[in-house]
């Protein structure tokens, strides 16, 4: 895989402009160029100093051209190409991290905003160990694949302008340095195909180490009343050690690579000496420079074939994230555009759903017929695993049906209309969904816009008015995950949160399960203040909201009774 094919998939060719490429190619063409010159300065600068030796190439071209630079003008123009060369390294590393973060940074918000916008079906089957992965890790890694490419072509163009040099100075001793890189990068092949594979095997166990974190941390409570942390503890050590296992094994790669580099190369630099000086009679003003400027290259040929193994080793987190984003990408909903849905003067409609995730299982809905008036109390209930989440889905807009119809008031709800229908809709799930900051910045992340008398005013809609008591009102701090408060206060202010969006349609999917008597009493009577104002359809199997009812729908392994 070339870099310019790798850049084209990932849609990093359109993330960066084209000047910030040419920029950075001709701060690398500018380095090299003036890293050969500072090298071919030590020709005349040794003839100054050796008047007896035999002339070399560079000395010789000088000489026909009329020019005998002095010793002071030699070393000034050699400190003044090393200090432009300083420079142009500093400003070439800067291009390069920019580059870097652009193109990272670009590639990280396309991977987040494909999961925004993609399809509820594609995400409610994707595993949130692969999107955090994604997120965090395999971009991450994709990032030290661009860096290791713009290092590996800053090192390769560097060796471009070192090898011109000691091509001026001797072109056999040139070429057959040239050839024996080439080897070595050649020798390289295997390792790194084998780096490739372990770069592929330490993403899988990235993925499986965010899964084990995910189920560790929301199992704490089962973890801690069964006695099990020892076993938690190793079967997460138990991935940990896989991840060092591949981590160890491409250390131990790349450090017995260089060490053979090294070796290699001191061994071909001594032999190149030993031949020009005594089977093909250079002159020594000119086997100098040469060894200077293979002594200089040795080490920049170690860095391409570091950069270059580390690229193999990273570019499996390329095809991952390549794959799941474009997988993300085509189940990518329709825009809406300006379309707004129909607001709910009289009932919400199924007829004939049927939803089917996988063909190999029984539908999770199969041909539901029913009606939800619009300002009525609705209990959605039924045995675990009837489809009641899933109808919840389907009237929330989140997921539309394989066959029938969603309407409101008549009107078929699909497509942008689909997306448009969710604006009206608040939904609060079982578990509440607190971020750790103030209760204000909890609230206004339904509604960014919303004044403080319209959050106190929805705080009381939903039995939430005891938080204005608080001593810093709006300002409390909630802590992680809401965590200081009770399971029923914090499903109050999800309540509350819900109401700032003035739904038409107010979903509770089991919201009071888990509440004491006292916390389902108070979100019931918000419940009964609000019944005239939207339609309320509550998710459960029993307590005070199911009982409180107009109008039931009962399922039963995917089907209306």
């Amino acid at each position: 895989m070339t870099v310019r094919s790798t850049l084209s998939r990932l849609g990093w060719l359109r993330l960066a402009p084209w000047p910030r490429y040419a920029g950075l190619g001709l701060l690398m063409l500018a380095v090299a160029l003036t890293e050969g010159l500072g090298l071919l300065l030590l020709v005349p600068l040794l003839g100054l100093l050796s008047p007896g030796a035999e002339a070399g190439r560079i000395a010789a071209a000088l000489e026909r051209l009329g020019l005998a630079p002095q010793l002071d003008q030699l070393l000034a123009l050699f400190v003044t190409l090393v200090a432009l060369r300083a420079g142009l390294v500093y400003a070439r590393g800067q291009a390069a991290l920019r580059m870097e973060i652009v193109l990272a940074d670009g590639l990280r918000r396309r991977a987040w905003d494909a999961l925004l916008h993609c399809d509820w079906r594609m995400l409610a089957g994707l595993r949130r160990a692969d999107s955090a992965s994604l997120l965090i890790t395999e971009i991450d890694r994709t990032g030290i694949c661009i860096n290791q490419a713009i290092a590996a072509l800053a090192m390769a163009v560097t060796l471009g302008g070192l090898g011109l040099a000691a091509f001026a100075i001797s072109p056999a001793i040139a070429g057959g340095a040239m050839l024996a890189g080439l080897a070595l990068l050649a020798l390289g092949r295997g390792m790194r195909k084998r780096s490739a594979a372990l770069g592929a095997a330490l993403g899988q166990a990235y993925v499986r180490i965010y899964a084990e974190v995910q189920d560790g941390l929301g199992a704490l409570r089962v973890i801690k009343s069964t006695a099990s942390e020892d076993q938690a503890s190793a079967a997460i050590m138990d991935q940990f050690a896989r991840l060092r296992a591949a981590q160890r094994a491409y250390s131990r790669d790349l450090g017995l690579g260089q060490a053979l580099l090294q070796i290699g190369g001191a061994a071909l630099l001594a032999v190149l000496v030993w031949l020009a000086l005594s089977r093909w009679q250079a002159p020594l003003v000119s086997v100098l420079p040469l060894a200077a400027l293979f002594a200089r290259a040795l080490p920049l040929l170690g860095g391409l074939i570091d950069a270059v193994q580390q690229w193999a080793h990273a570019r499996p987190a390329i095809d991952t994230a390549v794959q799941l984003i474009a997988k993300l990408e085509q189940a990518r909903e329709p825009d809406p555009g300006a379309v707004t849905a129909p607001p709910l003067q009289h009932q919400i409609g199924l007829t004939g759903v049927t939803v089917q995730f996988d063909p190999s299982t029984a539908p999770a809905l199969s041909d539901v017929t029913a009606t939800i008036p619009a300002r009525a109390i609705t209990a959605l209930i039924g045995p675990s695993g009837a489809g009641k989440s899933t109808l919840a889905d389907i009237l929330g807009g989140l997921l539309s049906p394989d066959s029938g119809n969603l309407t409101i008031d008549g009107v078929a709800i699909d497509g942008p209309l689909r997306q448009a229908w969710r604006a009206r809709v608040a939904y609060v799930q079982q578990d509440p969904v607190l971020r750790s900051a103030s209760l204000r910045d909890n609230l206004l992340w339904a509604v960014p816009g919303a004044s403080d008398d319209r959050l106190r005013a929805v705080l009381k809609d939903a039995s939430a008015g005891f938080v204005l008591d608080w001593p810093q009102g709006l300002d409390t701090k909630l802590g992680d995950g809401g965590r200081a408060l009770s399971g029923g206060e914090r499903q109050r202010l999800m309540l509350a949160r819900a109401l700032l969006r003035d739904p038409s349609l107010l979903i509770l999917d089991e919201a009071t399960s888990a509440l004491d008597a006292e916390n389902e009493a108070a979100i019931a009577e918000a419940l009964l203040r609000l019944k005239d104002r939207m339609a309320v359809v509550v998710i459960g199997h029993r307590g005070d909201l199911p009982a409180l009812a107009e109008h039931r729908i009962q399922l039963e392994a995917g089907r209306t009774r």
